[in-house]
């Protein structure tokens, strides 16, 4: 039997202060984005916003449903928007906050599995890693480069492929 390690690696910065620019625009506009969820049910409201290799930010809000699994989250809206609508643009970056009805979130809210399934796909699409970049409504934030990070045995198409 062996033995193996994997490690992560992630940037952890005090606030959104710390970021660039353009990452804190982006962050800022996933949390704008929380207004626009439909969350009646968890009350926990998700805005996602991604940056395009153009300079587009398209945003995405969770959308809940009383059949809990017919809801989507809010990196899955805007990724999946983003596709649509501007086909062959690169995913440069991907922001996520969050808050909440009835208390404060300051941890650094991270995508579900299956989003991070998503993400796997569309960097393999892309040829290319996304930023993601993860804050709860205040507080830190957490940065990695390339969705590996948060999904190190991911399920790739090669997978899926049947030998002749």
């Amino acid at each position: 039997m062996n033995v193996k390690e994997v490690r992560i690696t992630f940037h952890e910065y005090e606030n959104e202060k710390e970021l660039s620019q353009d990452e804190q625009v982006l962050l800022g506009k996933a949390l704008q984005a929380t207004d626009n969820s439909y969350a009646p049910y968890s009350e926990f409201h998700v805005g996602a916003a991604v940056l395009l290799e153009d300079g587009t930010v398209v945003i995405g809000s969770n959308q809940e449903n009383a059949a809990y699994p017919s809801g989507l989250c809010a990196e899955r809206v805007a990724l999946f928007y983003a596709q649509s609508q501007y086909p062959g643009v690169k995913i440069k970056a991907l922001a996520v906050s969050a808050k909440a009805d009835h208390f404060h979130i300051e941890a650094p809210i991270t995508p579900c599995g299956s989003c991070r399934q998503v993400i796997v796909e569309v960097e393999q699409r892309q040829k290319e890693k996304i930023r993601i970049i993860m804050q709860g409504e205040t507080g830190p934030v957490h940065v990695v480069q390339g969705i590996e990070a948060l999904l190190p045995f991911s399920f790739h198409e090669e997978k899926l492929k049947k030998k002749l």
